[in-house]
């Protein structure tokens, strides 16, 4: 089953269809918008895909893509590809990759390809190969080329677990962090994003950058 209709036609006939649970309340409904739509049932294998130009807005969460598909029950799994960007304004996350997967009962999102996750509410922008978010537990694992910045500190790993509301980060596979000049190597590394205090395991490196004489003097409260 094909269809073919122009943008606002399909943000129209979005409002008909439940983005949550069974009873469908204000807060699940969802609109949606793209070139081309395109629906199968075939073998009880329910699909919407949208594509060119294509958006998805709910309550909260807007997600927009090169091709955006839609399947399992109740529209549980959101698959987009190509350019891919999505805002939370609730939780004042932003987000942009080359793939996503998200399974809406789960609450799991996973960003595929050259990926990055900006946290407003903390001032922390995290890059990575693979990020996966769990939503509910506001937890980050990155992968790859990871590298995290946070005003002046710098991050760089092969390996981060991020705790959005406890502001830690955890680093592994060659950490190392860069803070104010100083630079920091450990087989495995803690960050308190509040504080931006570093804990180090394992064999431990590092560089301190010498103060200047001005900067003494600014440290001891003298003039």
């Amino acid at each position: 089953m094909r269809r073919n209709h122009a943008p606002f036609l399909l943000a129209c006939c979005a409002m008909a269809m439940g983005f949550g649970a069974n009873t469908v309340s204000a807060a699940d409904i969802f609109r949606f918008s793209a070139n081309r739509m395109s629906g199968s049932r075939a073998l009880g294998k329910d699909s919407t895909v949208l594509e060119g130009v294509a958006k998805v807005i709910s309550e909260t969460l807007t997600l927009t893509a090169d091709r955006i598909e839609l399947s399992g029950d109740e529209n549980r799994f959101v698959d987009c590809s190509g350019t891919v960007s999505g805002v939370d304004t609730e939780k004042g996350i932003r987000f942009i990759t080359e793939r996503l997967r998200y399974d809406r009962k789960l609450k799991i999102a996973r960003l595929e390809g050259n990926s990055t996750l900006e946290d407003k509410k903390n001032s922390v922008v995290a890059k990575g190969r693979f990020i996966e978010y769990n939503d509910e537990g506001g937890i980050a694992i990155l992968q790859i080329g990871v590298r995290i910045f946070k005003d002046e500190l710098v991050c760089r790993s092969e390996w981060a677990l991020y705790r959005r509301e406890e502001k830690n980060l955890e680093l592994a596979g060659m950490p190392v962090v860069f803070k104010e000049g100083d630079e920091f190597r450990a087989d495995r590394m803690q960050v308190d994003l509040e504080t931006d205090e570093v804990s180090m395991e394992g064999t431990v490196s590092g560089s301190l950058k010498e103060k200047s004489s001005k900067e003494n003097q600014s440290d001891d409260g003298k003039p």
